[in-house]
């Protein structure tokens, strides 16, 4: 600009090139390329060393989709014989890039959405609580812009059913659309690019009148507000260096820290409507169509027909019981919480709705998890088995008492032979003795083991002999079992046994001679 500044103002080359300091040649080309109406200042092209190879670094940009790397295009051409430096290389392949670019950008139109048509919701990688990954399920209601976050364990069909009902009741209302992924829940296959839906995500979809619609594959683009979403909710929810988190010590609180997320974005003003998400929701719902009473039965879980001969049903390995009611019916079984938490919930749907029936902890292979009440009471059976009279000697013999039903089984436990004729005994015996004795005799024989033909008269004989002794030498009012004091009387009279004798001890001498005499003689 200073040069054709001085040469407006001198109207010479020469005057104008003094002036500027320069050469009155580059003054004549500034001055010519102005009045030609080109673009001044422009360096003039010069052949370079990549000009031969331009064609190759085309080649491996359109191959590469515009990726290809400066770097690692420089080493090929060095491995062609290119002398020219990384520098050069660089600045030719983002000329190249910039080119191919050109005319292939996607360019997005503003989406212009109406209430109660969209919902789009996507996943994120939740937090890590007890070494077990988490997943972070995100909803994003088009128009009002209200964000539902939930955590689940696993994005199970069971699991993603459960969060999408529990949206829609959040939510108020199912919109007509519902957007995502071409996750295994939704789309099976693609076949000649187009996506063959899952046959129990047509099942859900009907049963909440939704249609689901899914992006091209590989295309975040197409579903921004759900992104959007994982993006921010990831941001707030993840223990990260960036937000300086502390560690979720359960599944419990991640849920709580969940539902606190909500609140807060949906309660700001948005910076696109310049009005919170949950005021807008509120004129949404008019607009969004019931949701059933009832949630679909995938939403429960998986389903488990109930044996006819055991109430128990097999989860992931495990047993569980559930109420002996059901069985033969179609119950529904799901897992909630995680860690020291985690419960394994069973729901069965009767006439009156679903009906939650059964809640256990995680069970391991080989040890169920059982509740008492599921089970009707037990009939007796080998463990606890009570005799029962077939005939007329059993009634007479049994009436007898518990000493009788004792005896009989435990002889059988032991093995013991000729029992009827045993039994015939003890009936004979109790009619020679109280018959109450005889039953006592029975219970003492089965407590000691003692079933021999002859082991019930002889403890009868024991037990009879005992009440005798016991009624000779039984004390009471007017007997005593103590020593008397007779003996004491006969002291200092020289009766009895000698004791206390006073007499002269040559008596009891001669005495003794006249025996021994006596016995020598």
């Amino acid at each position: 600009m200073e040069i054709l500044e001085a040469y407006d103002l001198t109207g010479s080359f020469r005057d104008a090139a003094e002036l500027a300091g320069c050469s009155h040649h580059t003054v004549a080309a500034h001055v010519t390329a102005r009045d030609a109406g080109r673009v001044s200042g422009v360096a003039a092209a010069r052949p370079q060393l990549i000009d031969e190879y331009l064609d190759k670094v085309e080649e491996w940009v359109e191959q590469s989709a515009g990726k290809i790397r400066g770097d690692k295009a420089h080493d090929k051409l060095l491995a062609l014989g290119y002398e020219g430096s990384e520098r050069t290389t660089r600045r030719a392949v983002a000329v190249v890039k910039k080119d191919y670019r050109s005319g292939r950008r996607r360019v997005h139109r503003p989406w212009v959405t109406e209430p109660g048509m969209w919902l789009q919701y996507d996943f994120g990688d939740g937090p890590v609580i007890d070494g077990v990954k988490t997943t972070l399920f995100c909803a994003w209601l088009a128009w009002s812009r209200f964000r539902v976050v939930l955590a689940i364990r696993d994005k199970t069909m069971p699991s993603v059913f459960a969060a999408l009902d529990v949206t829609l009741r959040r939510l108020g209302g199912a919109p007509t659309y519902v957007l995502t992924d071409n996750e295994k829940t939704v789309t099976l296959e693609h076949v000649a690019g187009i996506a063959v839906r899952n046959p129990q995500m047509v099942a859900f979809a009907r049963h909440y009148a939704v249609t689901v619609h899914t992006c091209e594959p590989a295309d975040p683009a197409s579903k921004g507000g759900s992104e959007s979403t994982v993006k921010l909710a990831k941001a707030d929810l993840v223990p990260k260096d960036t937000n300086l988190l502390p560690a979720y010590a359960s599944f419990a609180e991640l849920e709580a820290a969940c539902e606190a997320f909500c609140q807060e974005v949906n309660g700001r003003i948005h910076r696109v409507t310049r009005r919170a998400p949950v005021e807008m929701l509120a004129e949404e719902r008019a607009r969004l169509h019931p949701v059933p009473v009832h949630p679909h039965t995938v939403a429960f879980g998986l389903t488990r027909t109930v044996p006819v001969s055991m109430p128990m049903v097999s989860y992931e390995s495990g047993q569980y019981s559930v109420p002996h009611t059901l069985v033969g019916e179609t119950v529904w079984v799901r897992v909630h919480g995680r860690g020291e938490a985690e419960q394994v919930v069973i729901v069965h749907i009767g006439p009156a709705g679903p009906l939650e029936v059964a809640r256990h902890r995680r069970a391991t292979p080989g040890s169920p998890k059982i509740t008492e009440e599921h089970f009707p009471p037990a009939p007796a059976g080998a463990l606890d088995r009570r005799p029962k009279a077939k005939n007329a000697a059993d009634v007479e013999f049994l009436a007898l008492g518990e000493g009788a039903h004792m005896w009989l089984s435990e002889a059988a436990a032991a093995g013991s032979t000729k029992m009827r004729v045993k039994m015939a005994q003890a009936l004979a015996l109790a009619k020679l003795f109280d018959p109450a004795e005889v039953d006592w005799a029975l219970g003492h024989a089965a407590v000691h083991g003692r079933f021999a033909e002859a082991d019930l008269a002889s403890i009868l004989d024991h037990h009879a002999g005992t009440r005798t002794n016991e009624r000779q030498h039984r004390a009471g009012e007017d007997h005593s079992l103590t020593q008397g004091t007779s003996a004491w009387a006969r002291l200092g009279t020289g009766l009895g046994t000698g004791l206390g004798q006073s007499g002269p001890r040559e008596d009891s001498a001669a005495g003794v001679d006249d025996v021994e005499g006596g016995v020598l003689a």
